[in-house]
């Protein structure tokens, strides 16, 4: 339970207002009901007993029930609406914290969760905190407080029964759902788990179908995916039948706290203790109070499913990115020349522990204003490593890079990803529009922005002859387009920005030769007055680079 506490409280600080707010109106709602059952058990049994010829006060007690009835009402509709309403903004604000994390951990660090997993975690997890609030601590509080003022208006009367009546109210309250809870951590553990796996297996289903029915594999995946199924199932069965046991302990409580107060009661009508409407009335007081105790044991056998969403959630929203600002940052300039200084990096052992052989020995190069210089070497000679240096995504393990002057790692992060557009080798489509897409670069670009871009990556043409032109729908991961045309949308997203260096590796990847040509030759045009770093495998026409280095046993040697 202390994850939970350790997620939700500074939550609960920020909504503050509303949740006490809510539970304030949850206590009316539930002191309105009692009072309700109190009055209308006197009112009831005082006019019964009423001697033919005796007058009996009828409206004072009527006009008390009407009134306890409106405000029940009332108080449950406005404490509802008050209490779903801060839940769910609670949970928003717990959803985009998680998210803003996982925006800055690196890519080693996202390689540790599966797809699914990190979509169950910013979803059904946070879904299943709901719980919390709404089912356990409300209805606790409320129930320990009431519970607690009529036990004294009962001790009033009847101290033995005020005594039976305050035990009971807190074996319900917070013994037996303590109890639940803990037995609830196993299941609910396998629930949160489970349903992570289920969405991952459909992620990678999906993703993968046309291989799974080519290898002959479907049926494994249904097996799988049946098996994950019966595990929640079976999870959830449990948390059902520990709700259930709680509610048959509710109900035990309440028809024990019942033969007390019959009991004591009767004893203390014949001492004349109390009369007979004021018994009544208590009687179904107490009643009334255990109205609080179903949901308080349904929140219960669901505390473990919570408990284990925020463990889940903890990790993952404390998780600390490798590379962050510094404390005291500087201003990156505008524009300038970009150098690397004897760089050197190796990558990381599997353990985290130790560095392995050094990938870029000593790089040291120097890309100027306006100016477009190309990379190349074999796949795996490090190209790609040197532009995640460049972009802040680890930090060389010597050496040093510099813009205008300032080193890197003394500028904001969002100001070096403000100054350099990076077209990635899986660059994705995003679900929406050609629009939308573009957009991303540059959100005040107008459309004659936006088709410059186009044209400028030769996906101009394409795009007028569709229907909807910019506000063509791509489809997840750009489905509507061919692998050639997602790879120029992309590519025009990245010429659209207005970032200074343009780091492009293997732009031209997925086009065929003439396009790939083309591209290239146009490069001169399309970046004209930035710099570029162009990491490629292609065969560069005459002039689309102002230098060409290659990359290779860790050296960088200038060959044009």
């Amino acid at each position: 339970m202390k994850a939970i506490w350790r997620v939700l409280a500074p939550l609960y600080k920020q909504r503050a207002g509303a949740l006490v707010l809510a539970l304030l109106l949850s206590l009316m709602t539930l002191a309105a009901g009692v009072g309700l059952l109190g009055v209308a058990g006197w009112f009831l049994t005082g006019a019964a007993l009423v001697a033919a010829w005796q007058t009996f006060n009828l409206f004072a007690p009527s006009a008390l029930v009407r009134g306890l009835s409106f405000i029940r009402i009332l108080s449950r509709y406005v404490e509802r609406v008050i209490g779903h309403d801060a839940t769910l903004r609670l949970l928003a604000d717990l959803r985009g914290s998680v998210f803003r994390r996982l925006l800055t951990l690196d890519a080693a660090q996202l390689a540790k969760y599966k797809d699914g997993d990190l979509i169950a975690r910013l979803t059904g997890d946070v879904d299943a905190l709901d719980t919390v609030y709404l089912f356990a601590v409300a209805p606790i509080i409320t129930g320990l407080v009431i519970g607690f003022i009529l036990s004294i208006v009962v001790a009033a009367y009847l101290p033995a029964a005020a005594l039976l009546l305050a035990l009971c109210l807190l074996l319900g309250t917070v013994i037996v759902p303590l109890y639940l809870a803990k037995k609830a951590q196993q299941p609910g553990a396998i629930v949160q788990e489970n349903v992570a796996a289920l969405r991952d297996t459909s992620v990678h289903t999906v993703t993968a179908h046309a291989d799974l029915i080519a290898l002959g594999a479907h049926q494994q995946a249904q097996q799988a995916f049946a098996k994950q199924c019966l595990a929640v199932a079976l999870a959830r069965q449990q948390q059902s039948f520990l709700a259930a046991n709680g509610k048959a302990v509710v109900q035990l409580l309440a028809g024990l706290s019942l033969v007390g107060m019959l009991y004591f009661g009767i004893d203390g009508l014949r001492q004349g203790q109390l009369t007979g409407p004021v018994w009544a009335g208590l009687v179904l007081a107490v009643l009334g109070v255990f109205e609080v105790f179903a949901p308080i044991m349904r929140g219960a056998s669901r505390l473990g499913s919570a408990a284990a969403a925020a463990k889940r959630i903890d990790a993952l929203s404390h998780s600390q990115a490798n590379i962050v600002d510094s404390e005291q940052t500087q201003d990156l300039p505008l524009a300038g020349s970009l150098l690397f200084n004897e760089v050197l990096y190796a990558y990381p052992t599997a353990d985290g522990l130790a560095k392995g052989p050094e990938v870029l020995k000593g790089i040291s190069f120097t890309l100027a204003k306006a100016e477009r210089i190309a990379i190349i070497g074999k796949s795996g000679a490090g190209k790609s490593t040197l532009l995640n240096l460049l972009l802040r995504f680890d930090d060389p393990d010597a050496g040093s890079i510099s813009y205008g002057g300032l080193d890197i790692r003394q500028a904001p992060l969002a100001q070096l990803h403000q100054r350099i557009a990076f077209l990635s080798q899986d660059a994705p489509v995003f679900l929406g529009t050609i629009r939308s897409n573009l957009l991303i670069a540059k959100p005040d670009a107008d459309d004659d922005s936006l088709w410059q871009a186009l044209d400028n990556a030769r996906l101009g043409d394409f795009v007028r002859q569709l229907p909807e032109g910019l506000d063509s729908w791509t489809g997840e991961g750009g489905r509507t387009l061919s692998a050639g045309q997602a790879r120029r949308l992309c590519l025009a997203r990245a010429l659209l920005s207005p970032a200074q260096i343009l780091a492009l590796d293997e732009p031209t990847q997925s086009l065929d030769r003439a396009a790939e040509q083309a591209f290239l030759h146009d490069l001169i045009h399309a970046t004209q007055g930035r710099s570029v770093i162009l990491l490629t495998h292609a065969t560069l026409p005459p002039n689309a680079v102002d230098k060409i280095y290659q990359l290779t046993n860790g050296q960088l040697i200038r060959i044009h």
